[in-house]
């Protein structure tokens, strides 16, 4: 099986298509918020094009063109006064009208929007995520599945318990095992490591009691196992409650997302094409969203929640070509008490650019590295 051939196997028609339709969607609303600000503010917008390359529609409504491009792939909007215009004689030079004109925070204002639409449309899928399906207690085990002819079905165990204490202790919220930390629920695996006399407390139907039984993880060489298949316990959540937990989890990942981007950054200097689970390239995006089609709708929503928040953080990072880089250099500008030259500008973009795109090829070969 040749390259090709297997990366065709790790992949689904249907998961290409969910993939381009959720970073469809995200990029759409990403620009359209770039968009939307400038037009409140009375800048003119010359076009707006869903998918790169070569254009394959246009229509013209209200000042801009509107196309479709033929590489579903991000997205753009050209904002007057972003970039240099022709003067008289055919010179480009540092334009004075439109975006360039606006005050500091106004500038500040269309660049935010994007990456904030993105940040606000995972908030709003987590919140409904949780609003459906509850929010995860990390201090509950909640038994799935009962194995046959197991340990857990001689002790008495249902699918539907939780796991709320062992010892007589309740479960953590976090815990730290195997070098990182870990959801309480998941402490019932290690306390199963060790030898001994063990004592779990369930609740089951509103009513809570205790099941003990000796344990010895090996017999006869042989490890044991107490047969059950367990997650986090879920509570019902309401709205609020649920908007309440996705701006905390928010918060939360923000620190991990930035440690995955800076550990992205790290191998690409040093050319280390060594694969991890932090970060994902474009096949290795749509080989996740392939699996999550196949288990249900809500697996494809979490995944477009992560999608959003990445693509949110990312470009908020201060790298001239994305949106965080130009703020940076529009603050650079309001704290000089004047604009950059066109040639410091132009230069400190082609450099940043120049740094994206060698950025992305080195997350594709990094990415199809792995068939290899």
């Amino acid at each position: 099986m040749n390259i090709f051939q297997s990366i065709a196997a790790a992949l689904s028609p249907a998961g290409l298509l969910w993939t381009l339709l959720i970073i469809g969607v995200a990029t759409f609303l990403h620009e359209l918020a770039h968009y939307a600000l400038a037009r409140w503010q009375g800048v003119a917008v010359r076009s707006f094009s869903v998918g790169m390359g070569p254009v394959l529609l246009r229509r013209h409504w209200r000042g801009t063109e509107w196309r479709l491009s033929l590489l579903p792939i991000g997205g753009y909007v050209e904002i007057d006064g972003m970039a240099p215009e022709e003067g008289p004689g055919g010179e480009y030079r540092q334009p004075t009208r439109g975006f360039a004109a606006l005050p500091t925070w106004g500038k500040v204002a269309i660049l935010l929007a994007g990456p904030l639409m993105n940040l606000v449309l995972a908030i709003g899928l987590m919140t409904a995520t949780f609003t459906a399906q509850g929010i995860p207690a990390p201090d509950r085990a909640r038994i799935e599945a009962v194995l046959p002819n197991s340990r857990a079905q001689a002790l008495g165990l249902r699918a539907g318990d939780v796991i709320t204490a062992i010892g007589g202790r309740d479960l953590p919220d976090t815990y730290t095992a195997n070098g990182g930390p870990h959801a309480g629920w998941e402490s019932v695996r290690d306390t199963l490591v060790t030898a001994g006399r063990k004592t779990l407390t369930v609740e089951r139907g509103g009513q809570t009691r205790q099941l003990s039984f000796d344990w010895q993880p090996r017999v006869n060489g042989v490890q044991q196992r107490l047969g059950i298949q367990y997650g986090p316990d879920v509570q019902p959540a309401s709205v609020p409650v649920a908007l309440g937990t996705s701006l905390r989890t928010t918060a939360e990942a923000m620190p991990q997302v930035l440690r995955a981007f800076g550990g992205l950054f790290a191998k690409f200097f040093t050319l280390n094409l060594s694969q991890d689970q932090n970060v994902s390239g474009p096949i290795g995006t749509a080989e996740i969203v392939s699996r999550a089609a196949a288990l249900s709708p809500w697996a494809l929503v979490q995944v477009a929640t992560l999608l959003n928040l990445s693509l949110a953080f990312f470009n908020l990072i201060p790298i001239p070509g994305l949106d965080g880089g130009r703020i940076l250099l529009v603050l650079v500008g309001a704290l000089r008490g004047r604009p950059l030259t066109l040639a410091q500008e132009q230069a400190i973009n082609v450099a940043g650019f120049a740094f994206v795109m060698l950025l992305t090829v080195f997350v594709v070969v990094r990415d199809v590295s792995r068939f290899f």
